[in-house]
């Protein structure tokens, strides 16, 4: 059986760290906490589960605390959270099944990230990330924010079906820590950026609704050659959706349609093309394309990055409108019984099947 040891870096996490620490009880051999300035209780708390506490000077660098992090590590795997993920006990069993019959050939583990959940425990992203890797590999932290593991394609790598859930406080969608960050490393580097921070500099000018420079940074991104085609498609969507926000809703088709060059319509594309036509009042070719988005099949590339409302509840909400003003009750009330299965308490759908079902049933009388 191989030891693991548990690395994490945390910084005012006394809400978060113990339920994390919690969920992989009895999992890790060893517990590495390194701490990048805490002012409340999150040492003591760390002091609970392992004498291993370790201060690192803030130096604006998340890599840097990462891999400092891992230097510390003498166990044969290093398995790394951050403080507001969980693992679910029946995602536990996994992990602690995988450590028994893990063989030594394996040099990194990935596992699905659920990134984003909703209040109705719906998972809103998804994606793959190494959580386990070998230490006598030597495995790096790269990225200022948004850091990620080097791993290349001749290292034995293993796809696991383990989900580790992110636990987010939304209130933390409101720091704009990352994009200060961001800045600073650009003005320090004269504009230089590695495309990885290229890519999450974007995202973070758009989370903060500056899309006319998010634009900017995701046509560079698109610029690089070889990226991968499921970062190439999952940009463009965010392209085209900062063209819908400033208003420029040609460059949104544009780019819409530029993303079929590459690839079969994903959800977000098929969704927005179903947008196109339900604004021009053509209800039975928006339908075609909702519907090309609840079908599509589920992304199998590790690095896709899945983004489920789309192929989920907002199709068939899209749907239930279309159907509605096709006057085709029986699709209306079912896809409004669909988007139920997603947001069960959903008022405005509620009340749409109280009218539908009136409605239904005043037709069925007119033939009594």
């Amino acid at each position: 059986m191989i030891t693991i040891s548990l690395c994490m870096i945390v910084k005012n996490e006394v809400e978060t760290l113990n339920r994390c620490l919690e969920s992989v009880k009895d999992i890790p051999d060893e517990i590495i906490i390194v701490d990048t300035g805490s002012t409340d209780q999150t040492k003591q708390i760390a002091s609970k589960w392992t004498k291993q506490i370790l201060d690192f000077k803030w130096i604006d660098d998340f890599s840097a605390a990462r891999n400092y992090s891992f230097h510390q590590a003498s166990m044969d795997y290093i398995l790394w959270l951050d403080a507001d993920d969980i693992l679910l006990p029946e995602e536990r069993k996994k992990l602690l099944d995988l450590k028994q019959s893990l063989t030594q050939k394996i040099d990194a583990v990935s596992m699905i990230y659920h990134a984003e959940i909703d209040k109705f425990n719906n998972v809103l992203t998804s994606i793959r990330r190494n959580r386990l890797v070998k230490r006598s590999k030597n495995f790096q932290w790269h990225g200022v924010v948004h850091e990620d593991l080097s791993i290349h394609d001749q290292y034995n790598s293993l796809e696991s079906d383990i989900i580790v859930t992110h636990k987010k406080n939304y209130a933390d969608n409101e720091s704009d820590r990352n994009l200060k960050l961001y800045e600073q490393f650009l003005k320090k580097n004269k504009g230089k950026m590695t495309v990885h921070d290229i890519f999450h500099y974007a995202r973070e000018l758009h989370k903060h609704k500056k899309y006319k420079q998010a634009i900017e940074f995701y046509n560079k991104f698109l610029d690089y050659e070889d990226i991968r085609l499921e970062h190439r498609i999952f940009v463009m969507h965010k392209l085209a959706s900062c063209y819908h926000l400033i208003g420029n809703f040609k460059k949104e088709i544009e780019i819409t349609f530029q993303s079929l060059e590459y690839d079969v319509p994903q959800p977000e594309f098929s969704c927005r093309l179903g947008e196109f036509f339900l604004k021009n009042n053509q209800f039975s070719q928006a339908v075609y394309w909702y519907n090309q988005a609840i079908e599509a099949p589920s992304a199998n590339s590790t690095h896709f990055i899945e983004r489920q409302p789309f192929k989920t509840w907002l199709p068939h909400k899209q749907l239930a409108f279309c159907y509605f003003q096709l006057k085709d009750y029986k699709q209306t009330n079912y896809h409004n019984k669909m988007v139920l299965r997603f947001l069960p308490a959903d008022e405005e759908t509620l009340n749409n099947i109280k009218v539908i079902e009136e409605l239904m049933m005043t037709d069925y009388h007119s033939f009594e």
